[in-house]
């Protein structure tokens, strides 16, 4: 897998795209939130890095190859979907929550991964950049939308433990849990004892019967 630079070039998204998916990202809340601002400046950037930078002409190819991964609900995937216009209904978007405002996206032909979070300075720089902000959430919400890209986040270049055709799985598998009798989609099960299982029977459960 060819590697991709922890840093590039200290550039900014377009000021109008940018605008764009904060309004996109925000049409769900209250209103846009650093967390989003984040979120979209961690999509763009990791376009950006595996080469699906947005553009006409790249649309329909970004949809059928990227899948992003991001490390936390809330706020931030909303700015996350928005720029790398992913979903979890069309299974390029998946949740694996550790609680951070973190994503790695995923080029599925070329196999090259990026994981971006953002810098442990990012809150720093922002006040540093906007002192005369009513708060620190305002500092950061006016910030996060111009600093640059190697100032604001950090790029990772990753390999991913579990193998990106188990991820992503067969289109269309499906199979029925010998205990519970529910189905299973995407190849999700576990053979335990030569019996075909949900993840829940084989004690993997999140939850219990009341």
């Amino acid at each position: 897998m060819e590697s991709i630079p922890a840093k590039m070039s200290a550039n900014l998204p377009d000021p109008d795209l940018l605008a764009e998916l904060l309004a996109r990202s925000a049409q769900g809340h209250r209103h846009l939130c650093p967390r989003q601002v984040l979120g979209v400046r961690i999509g763009l950037y990791g376009l950006r890095l595996l080469g699906l930078a947005h553009g006409p002409h790249r649309f329909h190819n970004r949809r059928k190859r990227l899948l992003v991964i991001a490390e936390t609900d809330g706020c931030g995937v909303d700015g996350i979907a928005a720029a790398t216009d992913t979903a979890v209904g069309r299974r390029t978007l998946r949740i694996v929550d550790f609680g951070k405002v973190a994503a790695t996206l995923v080029d599925t032909r070329s196999g090259q991964s990026v994981r971006i979070r953002p810098a442990h300075t990012s809150r720093d720089l922002a006040r540093e950049h906007v002192p005369e902000a009513r708060s620190r959430w305002h500092a950061y919400l006016e910030a996060y939308q111009f600093l640059p890209d190697d100032e604001l986040l950090v790029a990772t270049p990753v390999e991913l433990i579990q193998p990106l055709s188990e991820i992503v799985s067969k289109a269309g598998a499906r199979t029925t849990c010998a205990n519970c009798g529910e189905e299973i989609l995407n190849e999700r099960e576990l053979l335990c004892e030569g019996k075909v299982l949900c993840r829940a029977c084989a004690g993997e459960r999140y939850y219990r019967p009341c």
